[in-house]
């Protein structure tokens, strides 16, 4: 079996999920279609960008309104571009074409019915969330649907939010994205040690974080929070930090190399997330974070948002409250730090059995296989 990944940009270091499927679906027989080609890594012939392919400036406007009105959407390969991704199929061959995400679902599924290659579509959060407040993007996502062999999704929530705008599929299935479940496992525990992992933004809530752990831990000296990520909320967090007298406490170190994440996450016990749904609608899927922190053994305190219901089993494996519930959420992270040393212990190795059970990114990874080989095989 041979799969054609079709992607925004390659390469994206922080698209770790669509880079194993290039690199390890059916043990890497696989060619790439991104609208843009980048020099972060070696590209050989298996790899396109059709964004390169020189289109007619004339006819360019009159074919993308054709785009347009036909699959609701312009930002399509069209003139030249069509055809060298035509070309580029005949010759890879590929059995199936997986689609990593929405945009790119609606911009290839018409080129793999013409070339009767079938074809599956990814959703994993924005895409699924932010981007359908668009009408017209509703339009292209409905009329994708009959085209594809099949949708994927990392959470449920997600086929949820689509089925709310009327864009469903019969063959429909949840597949977390996952983790190395081999390589993120528990360590030694520093006591009372919490983490953050993500960019600083909007979505993720870091200052009312930042507060929430201020008042939960203020009678903890030995307390820590690191968060690591960048973005455009960093600088106010640093603020933050100094203007609530807690650098002493708290660590911001900016964004890390995912090893240095794993390590954290290895010797941490609580996991703090706050999702928030973005005042443009964007939203989690399921973040990988959190399955890495499960797979690790952290206790989870995060937020009723999207997918992560879907993995953090409240009381069991970690807290959750509502979205931009401060007080609430101050008191999950106590509640947490002060757990009895059994409790925590008890947490922790269901979070651990749950990740091993559920994201085990090998297991997910043979499951994506299945269904993509049962559809070429019918």
């Amino acid at each position: 079996m041979k799969a054609c990944i079709v992607v925004g940009t390659y390469f994206s270091p922080g698209q770790t999920f669509v880079n194993r499927h290039i690199e390890k679906l059916f043990g890497g027989d696989t060619c790439v279609i991104s609208d843009t080609l980048n020099d972060l890594r070696d590209t050989d012939d298996r790899f396109m960008g059709w964004h390169s392919v020189p289109v007619s400036g004339v006819t360019k406007p009159f074919q993308r309104l054709a785009n347009h009105l036909r699959h609701g959407s312009s930002r399509m390969p069209h003139g030249a571009a069509h055809r060298a991704v035509r070309k580029f199929l005949r010759e890879q061959a590929p059995d199936v074409i997986l689609a990593e995400f929405g945009p790119q679902g609606v911009a290839i599924a018409p080129i793999a019915n013409q070339l009767g290659i079938p074809v599956f579509c990814y959703f994993r959060g924005s895409d699924a969330s932010s981007r359908i407040r668009h009408d017209h993007v509703q339009r292209a996502y409905q009329r994708m649907m009959p085209r594809l062999e099949g949708v994927f999704a990392v959470s449920q929530f997600l086929l949820d939010n689509l089925a709310r705008r009327d864009i469903r599929h019969p063959n429909a299935v949840v597949i977390p994205s996952g983790v190395d479940v081999r390589r993120f496992v528990p360590e030694d525990k520093t006591p009372l040690s919490c983490l953050g992992v993500g960019r600083f933004v909007e979505k993720k809530a870091p200052l009312l974080t930042i507060r929430a752990f201020a008042a939960a831990t203020q009678d903890l000296d030995n307390a820590h929070l690191t968060m690591i990520g960048d973005g455009d909320l960093l600088e106010s967090a640093r603020l933050l930090v100094s203007e609530l007298g807690i650098a002493h406490k708290v660590s911001l170190p900016g964004a890390l190399p995912h090893e240095d994440v794993r390590q954290h996450l290895e010797r941490t016990e609580f996991y703090i997330q706050h999702s928030v749904t973005a005042n443009n609608g964007n939203t989690e899927g399921l973040p990988t974070a959190i399955q890495e922190a499960m797979s690790a053994g952290c206790i989870t305190v995060s937020t009723r948002h999207a997918g992560i219901p879907e993995a953090v089993e409240e009381g069991r494996s970690g807290f959750l409250v509502d979205e931009l519930d401060e007080v609430a959420f101050t008191n999950a992270i106590r509640d947490a730090v002060n757990l009895p040393e059994e409790k925590r212990h008890e947490m922790a190795a269901y979070a651990r059995a749950v990740a091993l059970e559920k994201f085990d990114n090998a297991k997910l990874l043979t499951q994506l296989e299945q269904a993509l080989a049962t559809a070429v095989n019918r």
